[in-house]
């Protein structure tokens, strides 16, 4: 299943802080947002708490995702695919939808299985499919009110 508008590639990394200073060298950026946060997110094995550097790099409109899982049992989605070294991986694309419910109601009816959910209802909400076996990737859907989506460097479609 692909729906929403596609607005961003993932990669992990061991070190978000090289990555970021790469981006600065090689990159036309323009919006760079960096933080550590702590998100509450459920996986098929259980909900916790994952706490990630991130870095949201906007080149044109495309935004690149730079994460660096730092702890918390509900990250191994991001950790097994960690690199050995402090380089990049390409992890998912995520897609933009602009009906959160409608979206859902579509995903038990797809053959792809919800591997990670978090996000704060009627703020942001995302999921991820895993369409490995179809794609060599995940994708990732997320819904985000408009003052949430400009605050995170988004520009109207």
């Amino acid at each position: 299943m692909i729906v929403g508008r596609h607005y961003q590639n993932a990669y992990v990394t061991r070190n978000v802080d090289k990555a970021v200073a790469e981006f600065k060298q090689r990159a036309d950026i323009r919006t760079l947002l960096e933080t550590q946060v702590s998100v509450n997110l459920w996986t098929p094995q259980g909900e916790g708490v994952g706490v990630q550097k991130l870095a949201f790099v906007w080149v044109g409109d495309l935004q690149c995702e730079l994460i660096q899982p730092i702890e918390g049992d509900v990250l191994s989605l991001y950790r097994d695919a960690l690199p050995t070294d402090d380089s990049l991986t390409f992890h998912h694309v995520c897609q933009l939808v602009d009906d959160w419910d409608a979206f859902m109601a579509r995903v038990d009816q797809q053959p792809f299985p919800v591997v990670l959910k978090g996000g704060t209802p009627g703020m942001l909400e995302f999921l991820y499919l895993d369409t490995r076996d179809w794609l060599g990737h995940y994708t990732e859907y997320c819904w985000m009110v408009p003052d949430r989506w400009a605050a995170m460097g988004g520009r109207p479609a």
